[in-house]
């Protein structure tokens, strides 16, 4: 079966200011060592399981020149733009109802462009075995990624450890599958190393994999006000009346994550546990895990002279960085704005958006 992929790419990635802003988003940006954006390396990570030609990138109208430009191969109709931002479920249902016009039916991803994987290998294998999954019935398949310490800031998602693993043609083990129990919110710390502790529990990704056909049957069921909405907009597709449609209608459409809307709800739930290096560079923190630290725990860019400096994310370009005795400290500096904040206060970063936006200092943003 035809393998299809939607990217969803319409963050603004606020966590990583100053250097992700409205106009140049944090999916946009190299913050790896390589120097290829993050989501370059979204894609050219998928191209062993799908064509260049057959993968989709979901939006804003303002980030499709960034689009062109980083991902020059593809081709301009695979941009989707969101006339507004409605969450992942219509944008997910956006994504499936052009590929239904176009294919009619295929294996569909989901994946977000601004997360990095360590050992690309490793989950290609995993990527194969939840389309096979997928392909095979109408199931609804997600990749969790197995934690390895108590994280708060992510959900959970519990799994019967009842493997329906297999093997290859080669007679190579595959990838293992579970069934989904449940999906769990953000826990405290107490119950995140409960989490941790079962051993059931994985880490809620984002990604997924399932049949076109699957995910609009579901959401047809689930989700009746925003299928119907989209298949107005699939009729438009291709005609004149294609933009005033997509307005009138996604516009319309209830904000509404596709766990909420749909995997919490459906049957036929199925997980593949991820241990393929994953980090979704949330926030500046990341930056201490993706990048090489120096022997003191810095990782440093740009013309930074530290002295007597440890733990530090200390970020630069051209103009001289000097930074003495500071600890945990995470210092961004940009042609136009300058970030200085404790690391453990890093997720306040969108407070100083927002106090931008109330002191009406947009050109900041």
């Amino acid at each position: 079966m035809k393998r299809t992929a939607l990217i969803m790419a319409g963050g603004k990635g606020e966590r990583f200011w100053p250097r992700s802003r409205q106009r140049l988003p944090k999916q946009f940006l190299s913050l790896t060592d390589d120097g290829r954006t993050m989501i370059q390396l979204t894609v050219e990570r998928i191209l062993p399981i799908v064509e260049l030609q057959d993968i989709y990138i979901a939006t804003n109208a303002a980030y499709k020149p960034l689009v062109q430009a980083q991902l020059p191969g593809l081709p301009e109709e695979n941009i989707l733009c969101e006339p507004v931002g409605r969450n992942t479920a219509p944008c997910v249902g956006l994504g499936a109802v052009h590929m239904r016009k176009k294919y009619g039916d295929a294996v569909m991803l989901v994946l977000p462009s601004d997360h990095l994987i360590r050992y690309t290998d490793i989950f290609a294998d995993v990527l194969e075995a939840a389309c096979g999954k997928a392909e095979v019935g109408e199931n609804l398949v997600t990749i969790g990624i197995t934690p390895n310490y108590p994280e708060t800031g992510y959900g959970y998602i519990r799994y019967t450890k009842t493997t329906e693993a297999g093997t290859d043609e080669a007679g190579a083990a595959e990838p293992p599958v579970y069934p989904v129990e449940q999906f769990v919110e953000k826990p405290d710390l107490e119950r995140a190393k409960s989490y941790v502790a079962a051993g059931t529990y994985l880490w809620n990704s984002g990604m997924f994999a399932w049949k076109i056909s699957t995910l609009l049957a579901n959401m047809k069921r689930f989700m009746p006000d925003t299928y119907r909405r989209l298949e107005v907009i699939e009729a438009a597709v291709g005609t004149d009346a294609w933009e005033s449609v997509l307005t009138e209608q996604f516009t319309a459409m209830e904000s509404e994550s596709v766990d909420y809307g749909i995997m919490e709800k459906a049957e036929r739930i199925y997980i593949l546990p991820g241990d393929f290096g994953w980090d979704d560079v949330g926030s500046w923190l990341a930056v201490g895990r993706i990048r090489q630290a120096d022997a003191a725990g810095n990782t440093v860019t740009g013309n930074v002279l530290a002295v007597d400096c440890q733990n530090c994310v200390l970020e630069g370009g051209e103009k001289l960085i000097a930074a003495v005795g500071m600890q945990d400290t995470v210092i961004v500096d940009t042609e136009d704005a300058l970030l200085v904040c404790r690391k453990e206060a890093a997720g306040k970063i969108k407070e100083v958006l927002q106090k931008l936006k109330e002191e009406q200092k947009e050109e900041y943003l």
